[in-house]
């Protein structure tokens, strides 16, 4: 994406609803005159809102085939830890992914959008409200990086980056983490 389209959707999209965001995002595409990207980015950003909606009520099977994922995604949990490859992704791990998850309801807001024919990346926070692991349901906004690559006709995730840094941290904090330590 040129650097003017990218800064018409920055500024087109921040702070705005999702279903307004498609709106804009395919407006920008059709003034700049790359509709077909715009409208894959759009249909990405809705597409990533329901299969994000799923998971957030325990719907693991409904998440996959919303956004499929490709052989080598490589997931970067909000929990930190080693990341997590396509392989590991057992049929039993999968399943309990689907337990982790009740309840709960989601919105995102996306901050940039960067695409071309074959890959986009969308930068997000995402709002879910949510039980998760058997804690009472609570708000967990995470700052997002989602990567999907085409391969063939279909749009798949390719990567998925986490984190429960939204509201920030102080030095301190963020040392403390780095170290292993619980703030």
């Amino acid at each position: 994406m040129p650097v003017s389209r990218r800064s018409l959707l920055a500024a087109a999209s921040a702070g705005v609803a999702l279903s307004q965001t498609a709106r804009l995002t395919k407006a920008s595409a059709q003034a700049l005159g790359e509709p077909a990207i715009d409208q894959t980015v759009a249909d990405l950003v809705e597409r990533s809102a329901e299969a994000n909606s799923a998971l957030m009520r325990g719907e693991i099977t409904k998440y996959y085939e919303v956004i499929p994922h490709t052989e080598d995604f490589l997931l970067m949990s909000p929990f930190g830890g080693k990341p997590t490859r396509a392989s590991e992704l057992t049929a039993e791990r999968i399943e309990a992914m689907g337990r982790f998850f009740k309840n709960g309801t989601f919105e995102h807001e996306l901050l940039q959008a960067y695409g071309s024919a074959d890959m986009v990346v969308l930068a997000i926070i995402e709002r879910p409200h949510v039980e998760v692991g058997g804690l009472p349901a609570q708000d967990w906004p995470l700052r997002v990086t989602l990567v999907y690559r085409r391969e063939e006709a279909e749009w798949r995730l390719v990567h998925r980056h986490a984190d429960p840094l939204v509201k920030g941290v102080s030095l301190e904090q963020a040392a403390a983490l780095a170290r292993g330590e619980a703030a």
